[in-house]
């Protein structure tokens, strides 16, 4: 298992350099000038080269990246001169408010997703389980803008029953998780479905079934716990998405996360915030994955083989 466990620590180093350099890359071949947009339009040429000097732009290529990389390992993911802070504080402060959300969000996700999944898998080939399927495809073919839209225009507007912007009380989770959790939801029953149905077919649960074994035992202690490796899989791969995701939630329910802070940062043209908000969401990716490959490899101990 140790093995196994650093193997996979080494995995997620290589990720993390990958996610860092693409990153960097990324934004620092977007069209137009960083230090003319951040200087403004009264800026003078002096002041404009001052800010590229401050920003190493006129430094080649490969230096402006080693400066980045060895910033990074001390953690420090750059300054933003628009509010005049380090990147870091700026991203601390909206993060706990992404998390949060994606938490809120994954508990929809496993609370709607696993018991679907398991009733259309028990009820095979019924009405019940048509039912569930076609829920489940919606669920994926909705983009998560027009989820939103419709629920705050259904039960914020006509009911008025959820707000739909800000982070004041437990009622601004509700319309935020449903829309960013609805698509989880659906991934997780149509794989839950699939993971049941094969282990439902094995002989050792017709061994059980045989054994007067009662079907509710059968089903949660035999079944689902065999059914579980790739369903925690999709779990742990949907959580990254959701940080992902949360981008648009956070922007159409004014949620003061990273993504919409992210949004903003695009819209200033200050890119500092940008990279490192779009780093931190990678970082944190990759260490739900990681920790998702370590967690099923204790549930079946086949996997670290």
């Amino acid at each position: 298992m140790r093995r196994f466990v650093l193997q996979k620590i080494a995995f997620t180093i290589l990720a993390l350099v990958g996610a860092a350099t693409c990153a960097f890359l990324l934004l620092n071949f977007l069209p137009g000038d960083v230090a003319t947009s951040l200087a403004g339009p009264q800026a003078s040429v002096e002041d404009i080269e001052r800010l590229r000097r401050a920003l190493h732009l006129d430094r080649p290529l490969y230096e402006q990246y080693l400066s980045y990389m060895a910033n990074l390992l001390r953690g420090d993911l750059g300054h933003s001169y628009r509010n005049n802070m380090p990147v870091l504080k700026i991203i601390m402060a909206a993060w706990p408010a992404t998390i949060k959300l994606a938490l809120s969000s994954m508990m929809v996700a496993v609370a709607m997703g696993v018991p679907i999944g398991i009733l259309a898998a028990v009820k095979r080939g019924t009405i019940m389980d048509t039912a569930a399927m076609v829920v489940a495809f919606v669920g994926v073919s909705m983009p998560t803008f027009w989820l939103g839209l419709l629920l705050i225009l259904f039960f914020a507007v006509q009911l008025n029953l959820f707000p739909f912007y800000g982070l004041e009380s437990l009622s601004n989770y509700v319309l935020p998780s449903l829309t960013l959790g609805m698509g989880a939801a659906a991934n997780i029953a149509r794989l839950t479905r699939t993971s049941m149905l094969e282990v439902l077919g094995q002989d050792y649960i017709r061994t059980a079934h045989g054994k007067g074994v009662k079907n509710g035992r059968v089903l949660w202690i035999h079944a689902l716990r065999n059914a579980a490796i790739p369903v925690v899989t999709i779990i742990g791969l949907q959580f990254g998405g959701l940080l992902g995701g949360a981008v648009v939630t956070e922007t159409i329910f004014s949620w003061p996360g990273v993504g919409r802070m992210i949004v903003n940062a695009f819209g200033t043209r200050d890119l500092q915030i940008v990279q490192g908000g779009i780093l931190v969401l990678a970082f944190t990716f990759t260490i739900v994955n990681m920790i998702t490959d370590i967690i099923y490899a204790f549930i079946d101990p086949r996997i670290k083989y």
